[in-house]
């Protein structure tokens, strides 16, 4: 790339950037205590079934959201480095996510037909519906589509690290997640979400107070996704408090 970045933000590590400098709540989302309790063996079984039920509504959610990332890659992405098709893999395989939410529910008892949002799944649905408004920019939806992506990643393929005690049965949940296929699927994510930034801290596209603005944002909006993310592991263990803003 051409483009330059801003003083002291080198191209390809924005993202980087924002994870050290939200370091405290980076980390209380992908090392969560209900995540800690599926890596040291302790985890209740009852939370792990609240959390499949939960996730399972907020999936159907996530599938018209990736959707509009999909439209806005279209309007707005790089041909050249195939952010489009890299967006429509991760779509094409939600499918098969929810297949598994489905059997995985069926084999733990959750009836998913009787398993109604909680006030967290809510807020985080509601606030996928916000980023799936046509004036919402590439870069900030991008930028939540890695983040949300990359909690699950790290939070999951830590349960799966050498001296890890995760029960046998939930190896399956944690390798969907954790797997280093996925690990890479989320790379591509972030260098997509890394190349919008850095074109737009730049002003190598138009409008430099609105890229200007985009970047603020984009964020925000990480920052935004990790509330989401902590608030929904609380519900899953049963913690009281939740962190999100309202939407």
């Amino acid at each position: 790339m051409d483009g330059k970045s801003k003083p002291g933000v080198p191209y390809d590590v924005m993202t980087d950037t924002w994870v050290k400098k939200h370091r405290l709540i980076y980390i209380g989302a992908t090392r969560h205590p209900f995540i800690l309790s599926i890596r040291d063996g302790t985890v209740d079984l009852s939370a792990f079934k609240r959390w499949l039920g939960q996730d399972y509504i907020f999936v159907r959610a996530f599938v018209p959201f990736v959707a509009s990332v999909l439209i806005k890659a279209y309007k707005k992405g790089d041909e050249s480095s195939g952010d489009m098709e890299v967006i429509l893999s991760g779509l094409g395989s939600l499918n098969d996510e929810i297949a598994w939410f489905k059997q995985e529910a069926s084999k733990w008892g959750v009836d998913l037909s009787q398993v109604a949002p909680e006030k967290p799944t809510q807020d985080y649905c509601r606030f996928l519906e916000e980023l799936m408004r046509p004036e919402v920019d590439y870069t900030v939806a991008m930028a939540a589509f890695w983040a949300i992506e990359a909690v699950y990643q790290e939070s999951f393929a830590h349960c799966l690290e050498e001296g890890s005690k995760t029960p046998t049965e939930l190896q399956e949940a944690c390798q969907r997640w954790g797997n280093d296929g996925f690990g890479r699927y989320c790379s591509s994510l972030r260098n997509i979400a890394d190349r919008q930034l850095e074109k737009v801290a730049s002003g190598s596209v138009p409008l430099v107070k609105v890229s200007e603005d985009a970047v603020s944002k984009a964020e925000v909006t990480f920052l935004r996704v990790l509330e989401y993310e902590v608030d929904f592991w609380n519900m899953s263990c049963g913690t009281d408090g939740h962190s999100a803003p309202k939407p």
